[in-house]
């Protein structure tokens, strides 16, 4: 085996590919991704990777590349997306799309977080690779997607599974987690997304009269009941429950469950003040009530107000079960509706006894002596379910890092002043290397 590429070179080989990703502008909407794309094919294709944009929209191309194994091994992908959240220049330290790199060797720009920084280092993993000549015994595929922000248009992950069957793989390695959390009790844990919730957005719409806004006392103004009823929603504390990836990760931190999950999760809450966002939300249904609709004339109190409602619902929980909770939550004095407005989206966990999970682990025991490997289930939802539900890969969430403090990677997320430590491009590289030379030495 080649000797490997020192962590300094890698660093510097990711950092220059993230500045030119961040300075094409792929916000979302409308994405325009094709570019990033190009941009990402003409570096792999000079280290020798195979390379192919699938597009079924010209302007949004998605790139696949692959460094084909041997077919004795489990199959490995890297995905990462193109698309950025859009970014207005104002109250940004350096412009949002310039790919600056500060004296303190922060890279700045949108997508430097959110993941652009994830899809570069996993290209120049690959890039790294082939030049070594490396071949392992399953293939190693690298996803470079669109439309993974906003998702609308099914251009992206959602559309090319359906496309592409060939980029089926047993393991995946995409975003998620990773923070790095010194707790109050001296303990550091490294977070790994094994899953996520899944998204099912209601409608609550409020029933009354409709009548003329200058003779209010003559109706039975919508507005006030729907008022009435969004209160109940955010006073509303869902009933929380453990599913074994939660418990597991409860227990990690507090230790046995015994019975009152009230207070294990209060117990874990004091140990990091990010838990009350990134621990507590992972044992119930979060319900967040957001756009609203109401009249269409100031002078018309209308007979029907409605609020959408962002709904967060565990993995395995059904339409029925939101119902249910809704209705708990609503009470039955107030005439309303409820309509659930789309399909559950994501809702989908992976293992953690597995062989791609092992390696995480080892490599977080190797390279962060101490440290404890954190098993967790994304508040939101990633791409990752697509793959999980398509072709039943094992997907996680895992990008590590060491020099980029917590507050600011988190405080940048489609926010301003977005940025990354390029130490940490070095540190991600260096086991996305690592991890595809473990899984492409494993035999089935």
């Amino acid at each position: 085996m080649p000797d490997p590429t020192p962590e300094r070179d890698l660093r510097d080989e990711t950092t220059a590919l993230l500045r030119e990703l961040i300075r094409v502008d792929t916000s979302n909407p409308p994405g325009r991704e094709t570019p990033a794309a190009l941009v990402l094919k003409d570096y792999l294709e000079r280290s020798g990777v195979e390379c192919e944009l699938v597009a079924r929209t010209p302007q949004r191309a998605n790139l696949i590349a692959r460094i084909p194994g041997a077919g004795t091994g489990p199959s490995l992908a890297l995905l990462g997306h193109t698309d950025v959240v859009p970014a207005d220049p104002a109250g940004w330290t350096h412009p949002p799309f310039d790919g600056h790199l500060d004296g303190d060797g922060y890279v700045w720009g949108r997508g430097a977080v959110d993941m652009k920084n994830e899809t570069a280092s996993r290209a120049v993993a690959l890039a790294v690779l082939a030049r070594e000549g490396f071949t392992p015994h399953g293939d190693l595929v690298f996803i470079a997607e669109a439309d993974e922000e906003d998702g609308t248009e099914e251009v992206g992950l959602a559309w090319l599974v359906g496309e592409r069957p060939d980029i089926g793989t047993d393991y995946v390695l995409n975003e998620g987690a990773s923070e790095r959390l010194r707790l109050a009790d001296g303990r550091t844990v490294v977070t790994i997304n094994v899953g996520e919730k899944a998204t099912l957005p209601a409608l609550v719409t409020a029933l009354g009269r409709a009548g003329h806004a200058s003779t209010p006392q003559a109706g039975a103004n919508a507005v006030p009941r729907l008022a009435t009823l969004i209160e109940r929603l955010a006073a509303h504390r869902p009933e929380r429950r453990l599913l074994p990836e939660t418990r597991a990760l409860l227990e990690t931190l507090v230790g046995p469950v015994d019975g009152d999950l009230d207070a294990a999760i209060a117990a874990a809450n004091d140990l990091h003040p990010a838990f009350s966002e990134l621990v507590a939300p992972l044992f119930a249904t979060t319900i967040a009530p957001t756009r609203l609709r109401g009249s269409d004339a100031r002078n018309v109190m209308p007979a029907r107000a409605s609020v959408e409602c962002d709904c967060r619902v565990l993995p395995g929980t059904t339409e029925d079960e939101l119902r249910a909770e809704l209705a708990a939550a609503l009470g039955t004095d107030v005439a309303h509706e409820v309509e659930l407005l789309e399909p559950p989206t994501g809702g989908s966990v992976s293992p953690v006894d597995t062989p791609l999970y092992d390696v995480v682990r080892e490599w977080v025991a190797v390279n962060d002596p101490g440290a404890i490997l954190l098993p967790t289930v994304c508040t939101g939802f990633t791409d990752s379910h697509f793959m999980r539900d398509a072709f039943g890969s094992v997907a996680y969430g895992f990008w590590p890092m060491r020099h980029t403090p917590y507050e600011v990677a988190a405080a940048g997320i489609h926010s301003v002043d977005e940025r990354i430590h390029r130490d940490d491009l070095g540190y991600a590289t260096r086991f996305t290397v690592e991890a595809c030379r473990a899984v492409g030495a494993m035999q089935t």
